[in-house]
């Protein structure tokens, strides 16, 4: 059986950054991956996968049974895979209705989390829903967040429970079930060859300088954008104008009001202080 690393985070903090970084090192060519091949790293909650992995029709269960299936779904795939399984997650570190993990912990699993600071994120997450940042900001805060959760819209996707921006973190931070690597979006860019190899050390991949400087240049924001305005992305949620929006640190300071980064500040301070953000 090969191992499961995760690839989490709270939405629009970074992950499917990360991903087109792993796919690029993975794949040692000296082009850029197609955003829209992303094949090494699928999303964790795709509904054909579930149902494929355990031949039952997830729409015949409810949201709990589901829940109380999806780490044997992971493990049969992992069974079935010759290499290392990765798959972005944005559900918290959560347990289902028998006090098992969501996810397959143990031996076989790791994961790399990545932060963002939720000053900026929130603007991020308004722009990808096409919501207004006071409600970006008033879903951050909902202990029962979450995405995909009406029964009666069934998608491709199967329900998400993210807990708060502040309950997300430390629910993967200090859970003891399986080693877990902090990324922080802010330092993959401030210092991305560090950062980057940071990653590529934790999950045992060879450290290769060019590959590596390559693997960044061709996961660069100022790229990524190219590749979708030339041919799309098929993760941009249809109210998005782009999924790739502008990839910086601090436009909260020019986009907050400064009654809603105090707001921010005072649900979230506590782990924006242990994150370094205060």
């Amino acid at each position: 059986m090969s191992g499961i690393v995760w690839l989490a985070s709270y939405p629009k903090s970074g992950n499917t950054w990360l991903r087109i970084f792993l796919a690029n090192y993975l794949s040692g060519q000296s082009s850029p991956v197609d955003i829209n091949a992303l094949d090494t790293s699928p999303l964790s909650d795709r509904r054909d996968l579930f149902d494929e992995a355990l031949g039952v029709e997830s729409s015949d269960l409810s949201a709990e049974e589901i829940d109380s299936l999806r780490a044997v779904a992971f493990q049969r795939l992992a069974a079935q895979s010759p290499s290392t399984l990765f798959f972005k997650v944005h559900d918290a570190w959560t347990l289902n209705a028998r006090g098992e993990p969501l996810l397959p912990a143990g031996a076989l699993s790791s994961a790399i989390y990545v932060a963002r600071n939720p000053l900026d994120l929130a603007i991020s997450a308004a722009a990808h829903a096409g919501s207004s940042v006071e409600d970006a900001i008033r879903r951050m805060e909902r202990e029962d967040g979450g995405a995909f959760s009406d029964p009666r819209h069934l998608g491709v996707q199967l329900r998400q429970r993210y807990l708060s921006w502040s309950s997300h973190v430390v629910s993967w931070l200090d859970q003891k079930s399986i080693p877990v690597h902090p990324m922080r979006y802010e330092d993959m860019l401030e210092k991305p060859t560090e950062t980057f190899r940071s990653a590529v050390t934790f999950l045992g991949l060879p450290d290769d300088e060019e590959r590596l400087a390559l693997a960044i240049r061709f996961s660069s924001f100022e790229g990524l954008r190219r590749q979708e305005e030339t041919k799309g992305f098929r993760e941009r949620p249809a109210v998005a104008e782009a999924f790739f929006r502008k990839g910086q640190a601090g436009e909260w300071r020019t986009e907050l009001s400064a009654d809603q980064v105090a707001r921010i500040i005072q649900h979230h301070g506590a782990v924006m202080e242990r994150l370094g953000y205060l």
